[in-house]
């Protein structure tokens, strides 16, 4: 006995109609498939992570690491800070001096770092350095002449620097850095007797520092730029008693704005 057939009945022979506005052939259903992707690529989600780019964290281990050494380079840009005595200023120092300062010079400075880590965001640092550096006092006299006292000297310097680091981002972070440096003349010469014209100042310095900095972490290594300032302590000069142009002179402290290039 044949099954009763609803749509015989009715007669309903006729292709079925599918769901789908595309219909169910082949090519419907791939356009479908296509036109569901675009609207996934064009959700706010997507293309969010479409925009990002991948960036490798470089040097990931930086920081578990108690104790790093590295080296640097740096080009110092220094003077005299200089305080007139009472001759100077009532003109009472026998010569026609009416002018003395110092300018700045360029030196240069080449060292090794030592950095110990004392928390999340301090660090210690120790940066011993040889520097070279070349200080002048300069004198304007009335006639129109002028003169100059060059100190061309060496130093080995030993700056303790304690360092406030920021939270890392990605491979770049910036620091602060503050302490004191003891500075020692190494090239010292013998000194010249009474009457020399040759600037005379003391081999021993210290002065006090402070800074910021930038680092900018690479596969292999750490950069780090560095703008520091220097303020010397210690009055570095010498009288010298029968020099008339030394005269109006009674203090010489070192001022000092540091670029560096350091390399961990």
């Amino acid at each position: 006995m044949d099954t009763p057939n609803i749509r015989h009945l009715f007669y309903l022979h006729r292709q079925k109609t599918s769901l789908s506005p595309l219909g169910g052939s082949l090519l419907g259903r791939v356009t479908l498939a296509l036109l569901l992707g675009l609207s996934l690529l064009n959700s706010p989600g997507a293309r969010a992570q479409s925009e990002m780019k991948y960036r490798r964290v470089h040097l990931e281990d930086y920081d578990d690491k108690a104790i790093r050494y590295g080296f640097l380079f740096a080009a110092p840009f220094t003077r005299f800070n200089i305080k007139y005595n009472n001759n100077y200023a009532q003109a009472a120092n026998g010569d026609s001096t009416y002018q003395m300062y110092s300018p700045n010079q360029v030196g240069f400075r080449v060292g090794f770092v030592m950095n110990a880590i004392l928390s999340e965001h301090w660090d210690v640092r120790l940066t011993p350095a040889v520097s070279i550096y070349s200080r002048s006092v300069d004198y304007r006299y009335a006639g129109g002449t002028s003169k100059s006292e060059l100190r061309e000297s060496t130093w080995v310097e030993l700056p303790l620097l304690f360092k406030y680091k920021s939270k890392r981002r990605m491979n770049s972070r910036m620091y602060l850095v503050g302490g004191a440096s003891l500075g020692l003349e190494t090239n010292v010469r013998k000194r010249e007797v009474t009457g020399s014209s040759r600037l005379l100042t003391k081999n021993t310095d210290l002065a006090v520092e402070y800074g910021i900095g930038f680092e900018q972490f690479f596969e292999f290594f750490k950069f780090a730029p560095e703008l520091r300032f220097s303020h010397g302590l210690l009055n570095l000069y010498e009288p010298v008693q029968n020099a008339n142009f030394n005269r109006g002179l009674q203090r010489l402290t070192t001022h000092t704005v540091t670029l560096y290039l350091t390399f961990e």
